[in-house]
């Protein structure tokens, strides 16, 4: 889609959070920015009268895209079924932070450690759990949770009453935070990313299995346009074989890098300079207990700049 003119700088601003909403919905940034965009072609085509009249453009405009979005989550899990191999969200290279949420909070939470977890991760991990949820839960979550839109305002969105947005919220939480129970801490975490990047260094399949929960899952998307696997691979050394096995495959024009970002540290291989693979991880009681790789094209587009 082309760029529209927002009308004012203070309606474009709001596009980076607009596109945290989306993007928390969505799980495809591509999708989040044509969300974001018809979000401000449906503002430009109000009457300026009406425009005018409007107090916050920013609450206006995240309820119209919360409600683009939740009509697009029935598309994209159609969509999703008929998807070549295995599915995952789109990785995105920006650190920790890049989108915001709380914006309409009137109040500080009770607890900031749990609001920065449900309020600011956008990691691969978060965006599995946020995909178990209905699209109304994970509307109601990403509105109120992480942008503190008041429930009387997800009342319009979802065409429920606040009280029943109310509860989606909560039964979102629960299973947000059962979802998220465990995650190590981003020290942890990079800690354990960096000893894999040393371990996968070596081909020493004892080192790699070492650093691997026994009933490791290791999920690649390659979405039919590049050789991935089919299916979710399972337990610690067939985990370690299908990584190392990767690697050995590869010639001299292989580089393997770690990158900060809205996962934490990622592992990125590049061929002759272009980003094919992004490995995002998911580190439980100091192991590795999760994988996933991205290896569909169209979902690294982000991460050429910089890669060679």
């Amino acid at each position: 889609m082309s760029t529209v003119d927002a009308s004012s700088d203070a309606v474009a601003a709001e596009r980076p959070a607009l596109l945290g909403v989306a993007y928390r919905m969505l799980g495809s940034f591509a999708e989040a920015e044509d969300a974001v965009q018809l979000g401000y072609e449906r503002w430009l085509r109000l009457p300026e009268a009406e425009r005018a009249g409007i107090r916050s453009p920013g609450a206006w405009l995240t309820r119209v895209v919360g409600r683009i979005c939740l009509d697009e989550l029935g598309s994209a899990r159609a969509r999703r079924e008929a998807y070549v191999g295995e599915w995952l969200p789109e990785p995105l290279p920006d650190a920790p932070g890049a989108f915001g949420g709380g914006r309409f909070s009137a109040a500080p939470p009770a607890d900031p450690a749990e609001h920065a977890e449900l309020a600011e991760e956008v990691s691969t991990a978060m965006l599995l759990v946020l995909e178990t949820l209905t699209p109304a839960e994970r509307v109601a979550f990403v509105l109120h949770e992480a942008f503190g839109l008041p429930f009387a305002e997800i009342a319009e969105v979802l065409g429920r009453s606040p009280g029943a947005c109310r509860q989606l919220a909560s039964s979102a939480r629960a299973r947000v935070r059962a979802g998220r129970a465990g995650a190590a801490s981003a020290e942890q975490h990079a800690a354990v990313v960096h000893a894999f990047l040393a371990a996968a260094a070596t081909g020493e399949l004892d080192a790699l299995v070492r650093l691997l929960d026994p009933d490791a899952r290791l999920v690649a998307d390659g979405g039919g346009l590049v050789s991935a696997a089919r299916r979710p691979v399972l337990g610690a050394e067939h985990v370690a074989r299908y990584v190392l096995g990767i690697i050995e495959k590869r010639g001299a024009g292989l580089s393997i890098s770690l990158r900060d970002s809205a996962s934490g540290y990622v592992a990125v291989f590049a061929q002759d300079g272009v980003v094919d693979t992004v490995v995002s991880v998911e580190v439980r009681e100091g192991r590795l207990s999760e994988l996933w790789l991205v290896r569909n094209p169209e979902k690294l587009a982000r991460w050429q700049e910089g890669a060679a």
